[in-house]
């Protein structure tokens, strides 16, 4: 089973990572370090979907995504 795909990368504006789903609108975190900000939008995406899912909006599938190659 795939799971949503997650960007991090630091934002010099908020001073801090940022963590986000593209698959889900609207749906990223923020945190100090990677780590945290990956904890902080896993909580996002189940408040997310449980969000969609109450209200029946439509929940996207996730996008599949090649594995990034290390080089090694």
């Amino acid at each position: 089973m795939s799971d949503y795909h997650i960007i991090v990368f630091y934002s010099d504006e908020d001073g801090g990572w940022i963590a986000d789903i593209p698959d889900l609108t609207r749906c990223s975190a923020f945190g100090s370090t990677p780590e945290e900000a990956v904890r902080e939008v896993t909580v996002a995406k189940v408040a997310w979907l449980e969000a969609a899912r109450n209200s029946g909006r439509l929940v996207p599938t996730p996008t599949d995504r090649p594995a990034l190659s290390t080089g090694t």
